[in-house]
């Protein structure tokens, strides 16, 4: 089988275990061909890392993007860059002959997913998104469970999301403080979340309907705290001894290397202060989706919580099934993996009957064990069968933004709004059948008996 030869545009701390599986780990399949980036100083950090382990690979800024493809015969771009930039260089990628593989979310906003869409119809190149979270054996297992209708067919879904002080600050230090940037947490961080439940309960939305605020990262919450010298950035600022939140990027050598030392080429920096009245992004919202098949979700996310992790409950036509999990921080290590899930729970509350805890399949590793399965399924020669429908195209990476786009307006707008008035005729995913969803239901002989407590 010819190997694939792969441009990665996008030099920064997600990008490096995408590098690192193209350049190191399938070798059989996928080969490292160049780096693309605006900022010099990461460029050549990527291009100095690969060289100590023997690899070396050529960089160019962006605007030699479609030249290096051509030289180096590239057939695949892989798209790590800023949320803001994926559509420019997916489309790009497109457009040069190759196909595409875009980290989350594939975009921002409804009207740069039109142009990538635009580009896909007219080239007839694939473009994957990776979703990490599907990838995580314990949400497979949900997967498994909802598919085979072991609560019968999903009428409702509760989906609470908790990020704790420090992941949660750590969005509003970064350009992710900005919805020019990242279409804010609802479309950064939650495409994840909207995408899981479009994949578990195979479904898209039709209407959402959205409330969010920044309450917390304020510059009155730094009042509260007495912090009333602030500075730009915690890098010199004069409460540094007494913030809770200082970043020192000395005391951390990879966000030293990777940015502190780039600062000068791009002004770019890593530790903005949490509380500037520069941040327009929200740091708790509540939304209500409404799906095509008539299945409603409240969906809730708080980014600054004691404690991480999610709660999701989905009721159907035969019972409710719950799980549950803590995460670690994923910022500034701890000793765990970014990620990494425990105190797993599974549980299963059948109608008229005694409800029961499912064993959950642990796994260790970043993100939930769901990295490694990942970077397998998108770099291995044969990845094999998908009976769970993992893989997701650009239908999935466009129905899972969309939900976080019509939040952001529903917000902005005070109203709900409609998935078709943003992005009309957009295909389905293609999910793969459930067809116990809708068998017949037996109802046990005598119902007065079986009440569950």
């Amino acid at each position: 089988m010819k190997r694939r030869r792969v441009i990665q545009v996008g030099t920064g701390a997600r990008g490096v275990a995408y590098r690192d599986a193209v350049a190191f780990d399938f070798p059989d399949s996928v080969e490292l061909v160049g780096l693309c980036d605006a900022n010099p100083g990461r460029l050549s950090l990527y291009q100095e890392e690969l060289r100590a382990r023997g690899r070396e690979v050529p960089g160019v800024f962006p605007d030699g993007l479609e030249a290096l493809i051509r030289k180096q015969q590239a057939d695949l771009v892989l798209v790590t860059s800023m949320d803001s930039t994926h559509d420019e260089y997916v489309i790009r990628a497109l457009r040069a002959g190759c196909d595409v593989i875009c980290e989350k979310p594939l975009t921002t906003t409804a009207e740069k997913l039109k142009m990538i869409l635009v580009a896909i119809r007219e080239t007839g190149r694939t473009v994957r998104v990776t979703f990490n979270m599907r990838y995580s054996p314990v949400r497979m297992q949900v997967k498994r469970l909802l598919q085979e209708g072991i609560i019968g067919r999903v009428r409702s879904v509760e989906f609470r999301w908790l990020l704790n002080i420090r992941h949660g600050a750590d969005y509003f230090r970064r350009w992710h403080r900005n919805k020019a940037n990242s279409g804010g947490l609802l479309v950064h961080k939650a495409t994840h979340h909207f995408d899981a439940v479009n994949w578990w309960i195979q479904d898209v939305p039709v209407r959402v309907s959205a409330t969010g605020a920044r309450v917390f990262y304020t510059p009155e919450q730094a009042e509260r705290y007495g912090l009333t010298r602030r500075g730009e950035r915690c890098r010199g600022c004069l409460e540094a001894r007494r913030c809770p939140f200082f970043l020192d990027l000395e005391q951390h050598a990879d966000l030293r290397r990777m940015y502190l030392e780039q600062e000068g080429y791009d002004g770019y920096f890593r530790d903005r202060c949490i509380f500037s009245s520069a941040i327009d992004i929200e740091d708790t919202v509540a939304a209500a989706i409404e799906y095509r098949s008539g299945v409603r979700m409240s969906y809730g996310l708080t980014a600054f919580c004691p404690t991480e992790g999610y709660e999701i409950a989905f009721n159907g036509t035969k019972g409710r099934l719950e799980h549950g999990a803590r995460e670690s921080s994923s910022v500034f290590g701890g000793g765990e993996a970014p990620g990494e899930v425990h105190g797993l729970t599974l549980r299963v509350w059948p109608h008229f009957g005694k409800p029961f805890a499912v064993t959950p399949e642990e796994s260790a590793g970043s993100h939930g064990g769901g990295d490694v399965r990942l970077m397998r399924d998108l770099f291995r020669a044969d990845p094999g069968p998908d009976p769970l429908g993992l893989r997701a195209d650009w239908r999935a990476g466009a129905w899972s933004i969309l939900t976080g786009i019509a939040a952001n307006t529903a917000i902005r707008d005070n109203r709900v709004v409609s998935i078709e008035e943003l992005v009309p005729d957009l295909p389905l995913p293609d999910y793969p059948p459930a067809p116990a969803w809708d068998a017949p239901i037996s109802l046990p002989a005598d119902s007065t008996s079986t009440s569950t407590s």
